[in-house]
């Protein structure tokens, strides 16, 4: 059986796009993973920044939700401190009724912002300490089991949305493991604890009512295209364009400011992020991401196609399920 491939879409709004062109391509996307069979597409939430366009994480799944018959779509993830349990609970009780079966929920404990965005969000910055509570909280909403007397979440109560958790560190493993809930690791753009948390998830893992034994997710950059020379263009004009967004402080910024920027330690950051990643021809990229479920002893693969253009990533989540034989008969 070939390993179970999803995707992870940013949403992004690239030089010359629009919002509105985003989302466009958001759907696009997402259609052509359900023809070539994704398990699934995550939407991340990001505040404040100009090249992302998922902040509305639930909104974003509605609309795609309308547009597609069957793939699986969720949060990849809601980061849980910027919410109150009862309205993540509402929101997402809401998409599972408007799209039985189809929902998951992944649950960050990163803020996911800047101190200043924090406060516009209305949050308080020890929120994330009470991430195991919440995520608790939010689950038994979810089950109908409320934990708070009085107060269901309607809609959501007795859904029983599956939850993931998301993390990049030994929290999340942890937590996971003592949960009994899948486990997503961001190796896509934090790669360093990969194989420690992973192997920490497993041997701690303790099944529960959603899971009866460990399940891990890990995030793979891809850039496939139909020769090694374009997937290589592809990814330099990648790293230059999450320099900028990272690293440029808003500013609109020059080719040589770029380059400056790529030659000091931002180009080392950025590639760090990008350290985990699948380049070239379908051949290419299916050697590389069959080594690294290996490495990752990944359960499932979650793929952020860092194309720039749309035709590009569209053309990326072809070329990747072929070559990993997803496509249905």
């Amino acid at each position: 059986m070939p390993i179970p491939l999803s995707i992870l879409d940013l949403a992004p709004i690239s030089p010359g796009e629009t919002v509105s062109s985003s989302i466009a391509a958001s759907v696009a996307l997402a259609q052509r993973a359900e023809e070539h069979g994704y398990k699934r597409v995550w939407y991340a939430e990001h505040h404040n920044m100009a090249s992302i366009a998922s902040s509305a994480t639930s909104v974003l799944i509605a609309h795609i939700g309308a547009q597609t018959r069957e793939i699986r779509l969720g949060a990849g993830g809601v980061m849980l401190p910027n919410h109150s349990p009862l309205t993540i609970a509402e929101q997402f009780g809401t998409l599972e009724a408007m799209y039985p079966g189809r929902i998951d929920l992944g649950l960050g404990r990163a803020p996911g912002s800047d101190q200043n965005t924090m406060y516009a969000l209305r949050r308080d910055p020890s929120s994330a300490e009470t991430f195991p509570q919440d995520v608790l909280e939010l689950q038994a909403y979810l089950a109908g089991n409320t934990r708070v007397p009085g107060v269901d979440a309607v809609p959501g109560k007795g859904t029983r949305v599956p939850l993931y958790i998301l993390g990049s560190s030994l929290f999340g493993a942890t937590l996971a493991a003592a949960l009994g809930l899948p486990y997503a690791f961001a190796s896509h753009f934090a790669p360093q604890a990969l194989q420690v948390a992973v192997a920490r998830y497993r041997a701690e893992f303790k099944p529960s009512e959603q899971l009866d034994r460990p399940y891990v997710i890990a995030g793979v950059n891809a850039i496939a295209a139909d020769t090694t020379e374009a997937a290589r263009e592809q990814v330099e004009q990648a790293r230059r364009i999450r320099a900028a967004a990272l690293f440029g402080r808003g500013r609109d910024l020059s080719d040589a400011d770029v380059d400056a920027l790529l030659q000091s330690g931002a180009g080392q950051q950025v590639d760090q992020m990008l350290t985990y990643s699948a380049v070239g021809t379908r051949d290419e990229v299916r050697a590389y991401l069959e080594e690294f479920a290996r490495v990752a002893d990944a359960d499932e693969l979650i793929v952020a196609h860092q194309a720039t253009t749309v035709e590009g990533r569209l053309r990326s989540v072809t070329l990747t399920a072929e070559a990993m034989d997803t496509v249905p008969a």
